[in-house]
């Protein structure tokens, strides 16, 4: 689990392109010292493991599956990427709950200035849209970030100038891709709400028992 705080921008050193995986590996600052075999390190919001260790990098593997579904298959050495370790249990929690774990890959449409921010408005599909609510968290490449605005078709975000400088959100322009991770916690509410009647638990159950109002 993540967080969505990122740590360090690191670097796409090289790529094995191999028939069933990509081999990544990554330049960072962090500490290898503190990067085990078996890590779980999130690359622009794509939860990778660490399968060895260089001077100043990590190699990392992405299946098939990861590559069709998250712009991993888009990366070019040279190109800067988001690097987050697994959160500690006994770390502070800054961001939200992120699972590293793409749900789409979104494109941003526009970008401007809101005073010392910058908007950004984000296309995404429609089955995704339905899990972003205004004022909720979301991950973009795996920055923690709070919706403002939000249709069935894109949602808009203000970059503080800090969270610019600290992630390659600051380095993207119009029509790029960005890899988009939902709040977790509203597909488990949508779960326990699309459950078979048995279960007991559906609207009716939560007006009954005081989780919702105004029925």
């Amino acid at each position: 689990m993540f967080t969505g705080i990122i740590e360090d921008v690191g670097t796409i050193a090289a790529i094995n392109k191999m028939s069933g995986r990509w081999e990544f590996s990554v330049r960072t600052s962090i500490s290898l010292a503190e990067i085990a075999l078996g890590d779980s390190i999130a690359v622009d919001g794509v939860c990778l493991t660490v399968i060895r260790l260089g001077s100043d990098t990590f190699y990392a593997d992405a299946s098939l599956e990861t590559l069709g579904v998250t712009t991993l298959s888009g990366k070019a050495v040279h190109d800067p990427v988001n690097l987050e370790r697994a959160m500690r249990m006994d770390a502070r929690f800054g961001g939200h709950i992120v699972m590293g774990h793409v749900d789409a890959i979104g494109v941003v449409e526009a970008i401007r200035k809101a005073g010392d921010s910058t908007q950004y408005t984000i296309g995404v599909p429609g089955e995704v849209a339905r899990y972003i609510v205004s004022k909720g968290s979301i991950a973009v490449d795996g920055i923690s970030l709070t919706v403002n605005e939000q249709n069935d078709r894109s949602f808009t975000v203000n970059i503080i100038p800090y969270t610019a400088s600290k992630a390659t959100v600051g380095l993207k322009v119009a029509g790029d891709r960005v890899n988009i991770e939902t709040d977790i916690l509203g597909r488990y509410v949508e779960k326990f709400l699309t459950a078979d009647r048995k279960s007991g638990v559906d609207l009716d159950f939560l007006y009954t028992h005081g989780y919702l109002r105004g029925k």
